[in-house]
């Protein structure tokens, strides 16, 4: 195992433990929460065989922290995650960190976190993984691909931080490296199926992120991002094949008294090399953005309207270069994705959530490349309509 991984395993089982002997104790903190969700689509799977109606979309999280002084904080969680074919619901370290506070006072905070970190990345990144602080059942999946999620959840490593507290608003900045978690998802998805060894870390990935939150959160401004080396653990070649990459995400969010209107734009260049005769070399920039809207009807219900696009290629939007380029095997439709969805949520008490979410789907490009291996069975125009009930404590 890793180093950090170990410090990070370290963590959550001094955590669990604490938590255990001392949920009493005001310096520990125990949570949790989960979920069961339904999936139907008219075509295409998505969380599973969600033609069909799928059940296999599962979480199930436990955290806790431990405040042993005001310099030093330990926090973990685990989670239980099925989602169709992507992931089978074992359990994993969701994070798990010592956060030490370097210094502060009335203007500033500023501190070192240690293990397994959530990435600062956009608005939701950070708190993905809890239903209720999700602003629908699915996150916008042209900017936060759940098909690729592990690849930018999450960081082995370190990280500083720093915030100003100013009379127009708080500064917020960020600085980390260390390994990102990477699984079958993510090679399906950046090579487009499976070829011979595993893709892994190169080099460390390095993490950067700047926030502006005005007084009482009305408005949110930040920028965001993440570089990332792979390389192909194969020997078909004399060269390694590797694969570079920078996810990047430019923020912004109103808070109204009744509603919130968000909106981000990501970016992801990528780089592909040495991957012949498998695959050839080339560079290429994803991009997706949405604009959301949420309206509180009332105290127990919230209604959700987003329109988002997505493309695998800025440079060829329509997919008519990679259906040539690959002879048919990728058609069109599987570059890009526009999708316009309405959502609503009713809190039924504190601990209780229940929502339904309706997607009209036009192209593929958000769909696991695991749950549709053969592309050739794409529908590019497709209805996705689901349900969810949450719970935490």
């Amino acid at each position: 195992m890793r180093p950090l991984a170990v410090i990070a395993a370290t963590l959550a089982v001094l955590i669990a433990r604490t938590a255990v002997a001392g949920e009493h104790n005001g310096n520990v903190q125990l949570h949790g929460f989960a979920s069961q969700g339904a999936v139907q689509t008219s075509a295409n799977r998505f969380y599973g065989d969600s033609p069909d109606t799928s059940f296999d979309f599962t979480e199930i999280g436990l955290n806790a922290s431990w405040r042993l002084s005001p310099q030093l904080l330990l926090a973990g969680q685990v989670l239980s995650r099925r989602a169709g074919d992507m992931s089978d619901g074992s359990p994993e370290l969701d994070f798990a960190l010592a956060d030490i506070t370097l210094s502060s006072g009335d203007t500033h905070r500023a501190g070192l976190r240690l293990g397994r970190m959530k990435n600062r990345l956009g608005l939701y990144n950070e708190t993905r993984d809890v239903p209720f602080t999700r602003p629908s059942i699915f996150l916008p999946q042209v900017v936060y691909f759940d098909k690729v999620r592990n690849l930018v959840l999450s960081t082995d490593g370190a990280q500083l931080y720093a915030d100003s507290y100013q009379p127009f608003g708080t500064l917020s900045a960020t600085l980390a490296t260390g390994l990102p978690v990477i699984d079958e998802n993510v090679e399906a998805a950046l090579l487009v199926g499976d070829l011979p060894g595993e893709i892994e870390h190169r080099e460390n990935s390095w993490l950067a992120s700047l926030w502006y939150h005005s007084p009482a959160e009305r408005i949110k401004l930040g920028i965001s991002g993440v570089t990332m080396a792979l390389q192909q653990d194969w020997n078909l070649t004399p060269a390694t094949p590797t694969v570079d990459l920078v996810y990047w995400i430019a923020s912004a969010q109103y808070n109204g008294p009744n509603w919130t209107f968000s909106a981000e734009y990501m970016g992801l260049p990528g780089r592909w090399r040495d991957y012949a005769p498998a695959r050839m070399d080339r560079n290429q920039t994803s991009e997706g953005y949405y604009g959301q809207l949420t309206y509180r009807l009332s105290p127990p219900l919230e209604l959700m309207l987003r329109y988002e696009e997505g493309f695998a290629d800025r440079d060829d939007r329509d997919g008519s270069e990679i259906q040539r380029l690959t002879l048919g095997m990728v058609p069109s439709r599987a570059s890009a994705s526009r999708i316009l969805s309405l959502g609503l949520r009713w809190d039924i008490s504190r601990q209780w959530m229940l929502r339904a979410e309706y997607q009209r789907h036009n192209g593929n490009f958000i769909l696991s490349e695991l749950e549709n291996p053969d592309f050739q069975r794409f529908e590019k125009h497709w209805d996705l309509f689901a349900v969810q009930a949450a719970f935490r404590f």
